[in-house]
């Protein structure tokens, strides 16, 4: 066993031994996130051990009986961290009613989990996406104060001109929304790779389209410390060890 496996074992049963938080557990059952959960329990959905709570702070144990609508409620035993490079033409979503291609659907899922993305691409765009069962992990990982970085490479039908570069350096006002990236580097004529912390919906896309060009391709690279690498498109894996330790520690700190 590793020193990481060991280190997330010990936070598990230090977790354990002082309860959890309801909207936590509910999150890591696959419920919802952490703040849609907060609501359902503020709504008087959710029972523990035939009690029903309404308020937020409370705690479950393990062996406590946690019902949603009269129904059980069981955490993952296993807890799902994935990484897929999503192809142009898939849609991050649960479930589409004009029938498009779903991202879910070309992950392997033998274990029938309740897996769902944490954050989108466009339906165009492709590259890393992560999928979990870990709601706490999801909504701590989509809220744009992660912190985290997420690296693209963008190849535009064009030239791409020194403005459009500095414009993405230095912020540019669009329709009343300011965008701004942390850095940006020129790879080729029609090629840069772009750094944003925040990424605000349809960022690249809308201050390419400000300067009348069109990205070709919009691949999403990096996400903190986890690179696309060389997985090819449609494919997925685990998150390593490593990675989830480091992702772990930039999103808890040390409240794990």
């Amino acid at each position: 066993m590793t020193s990481a496996s060991l280190d997330l074992n010990t936070e598990t049963r230090r977790e354990e031994a002082a309860g959890q938080r309801l909207q936590v557990f509910l999150a890591h059952a696959g419920i919802a996130s952490r703040r849609a959960a907060e609501k359902i329990i503020t709504e008087g959905r959710v029972s523990v051990n035939n009690r029903i709570v309404s308020e937020l702070g409370s705690r479950v144990f393990p062996g406590d009986a946690v019902l949603l609508d009269g129904k059980k409620v069981q955490k993952e035993s296993i807890s799902a961290y994935l990484i897929l490079n999503k192809p142009p033409g898939y849609l991050c979503s649960s479930a589409d009613p004009q029938g498009r291609p779903l991202a879910l659907e070309l992950l392997p899922n033998e274990n029938n989990q309740r897996l769902y993305s944490v954050g989108r691409l466009d339906f165009m765009s492709c590259g890393l996406i992560f999928f979990t069962n870990d709601g706490d992990f999801a909504a701590k990982l989509g809220h744009p104060g992660s912190g985290l970085e997420k690296e693209y490479f963008v190849e535009a039908t064009g030239h791409i001109s020194d403005e459009v570069i500095s414009a993405f350096n230095q912020g540019i006002c669009i329709e009343d929304v300011f965008y701004r990236a942390k850095a940006v580097h020129r790879v080729g004529s029609r090629c840069i790779k772009i750094i944003l912390i925040e990424g605000k919906n349809r960022e690249i896309r809308k201050i390419f389209s400000h300067f009348r060009l069109h990205p070709s391709l919009l691949r999403r690279i990096r996400i903190g410390p986890v690179q696309l690498g060389k997985l090819a498109e449609g494919e997925s894996r685990a998150l390593t060890l490593y990675e989830l330790k480091e992702l772990k520690e930039k999103l808890y700190g040390n409240c794990n």
